[in-house]
């Protein structure tokens, strides 16, 4: 089908908008990127560079209403929220709590893992279309936990990998130090996932695809984005001068998407996750894939600029200053599993868009035609931003 006319504006330059404004420059269409930062400079520069297809358990596990008085209570915890946060994210948490039903779980795994279908290898193929093959490690995930009696702890989410076809080995003490053997003593028994990869370098590939946009004729434009205004039958940017109306407007615009959503009556149930990440920068990598260290939550990465540790989730807000003690904990969490980090540590947090139940929200806005949402990936962005932007492809041109 023919591309149409005005074209598209794509709010949001992280991985999800960027994959979204190549692909439908692929289809024809004229689209214009634009964000306020420079592309790749949010969620898309901090996260873990983790392509994780067999990520299907969401966030609210059945069993998860137990945890809420431990999240108010442990600053420790993998999963925090400040008792002064609590006011503010209770709507949201009680649509959180309500989603942890089995069945519920169920449902968003077989959306999930739809999501992933392919994603590994649409990944790789646009690593070579944008000339860096070399951002792709295909070494799989190792998660790893203390003993076999916490690792068994994870059975559901194991079971649901399982069900939905995603394999895995099973390690012993012998089998997760022949694949990495830097792991100290404290991990005894692991999940090996082969068919996962990492992305070296999260913020260069988002660069390297915009730049592969800009260099086929799209247009970048940084600014800020105040509204999106019905003119007619198209939209048009508040804030950004000069800019026409569109055909098509798609916001991708992570957890600012609310914001700009909401006064078109468009309700997006976001709340951040706040991630961490540590990144030694220049040191000698003990691992040569990601590692997940289960029983913290944390994801041990090699990365082109250094060994970087990230994870756990903070529901505490946009305006809520970086708890230093979420660093300390990613700091404890790898010298207890490898020894004391070598190199100059650089400190990181930044806003993951999360819905209650983990599923992204992708296509078309009801009854704002022309208008296309593209939010709510969490922690899975990465993993999710190509096959996202063949859902938003697919429907626009139908």
């Amino acid at each position: 089908m023919s591309a149409p006319a005005g074209g598209a504006v794509v709010v949001g330059a992280g991985i999800v908008g960027a994959c979204i404004a190549l692909e439908l420059q692929r289809r024809g269409v004229a689209v214009t990127l634009v964000d306020r930062d420079a592309p790749g400079h949010g969620c898309s520069y901090g996260n873990s560079g983790a392509i994780s297809v067999g990520s299907l358990a969401p966030l609210a596990m059945p069993g998860i209403l137990r945890s809420v008085p431990r999240m108010l209570m442990d600053p420790a915890g993998p999963l925090r929220l400040p008792l002064a946060y609590l006011p503010r994210a209770l709507p949201w948490l009680l649509r959180f709590t309500a989603s942890a039903t089995p069945g519920h779980v169920e449902d968003t795994a077989r959306v999930l893992a739809a999501l992933h279908a392919g994603a590994l290898e649409r990944h790789r193929a646009l690593t070579r279309e944008i000339g860096a093959p070399e951002l792709l490690l295909a070494r799989g995930h190792l998660h790893v936990y203390p003993d076999a009696e916490s690792l068994d702890k994870d059975a559901a989410a194991w079971d649901l990998r399982a069900r939905h076809g995603v394999p895995f080995t099973r390690l012993d003490r012998d089998g997760v130090r022949a694949l990495e053997p830097a792991i100290g003593p404290r991990y005894r028994a692991g999940m090996f996932l082969a068919d996962h990869a990492t992305i070296v370098n999260p913020l260069r590939y988002v660069e390297r695809i915009v730049a592969a946009f800009i260099a086929r004729g799209g247009a970048l434009m940084r600014g800020e984005v105040r509204a999106l205004q019905r003119i007619g039958a198209g939209w048009q940017c508040a804030g950004l001068d000069g800019t026409p109306v569109f055909a098509h407007a798609v916001v991708a615009a992570g957890i600012w998407s609310k914001r700009l959503l909401a006064p078109l009556g468009v309700r997006v149930p976001l709340e951040s996750q706040r991630g961490y990440h540590v990144t030694y920068l220049d040191a000698p990598s003990p691992v040569s894939r990601t590692v997940v260290l289960a029983d913290r939550k944390v994801f041990v990465t090699p990365m082109e600029e250094g060994l970087r540790v990230g994870g756990t989730v903070e529901i505490a807000g946009l305006a809520r200053p970086p708890d230093p003690g979420r660093y300390a904990q990613l700091r404890d969490a790898a010298t207890a599993a490898f020894g004391p980090m070598q190199g100059t540590p650089a400190y990181w947090m930044g806003h993951r868009p999360c819905t209650p139940d983990s599923r992204p929200v992708i296509g078309p806005a009801p009854g704002h035609a022309g208008l296309w949402l593209a939010v709510g990936h969490g922690h899975l962005g990465l993993t999710q931003s190509v096959n996202t932007a063949l859902r938003i492809g697919d429907a626009m041109l139908a």
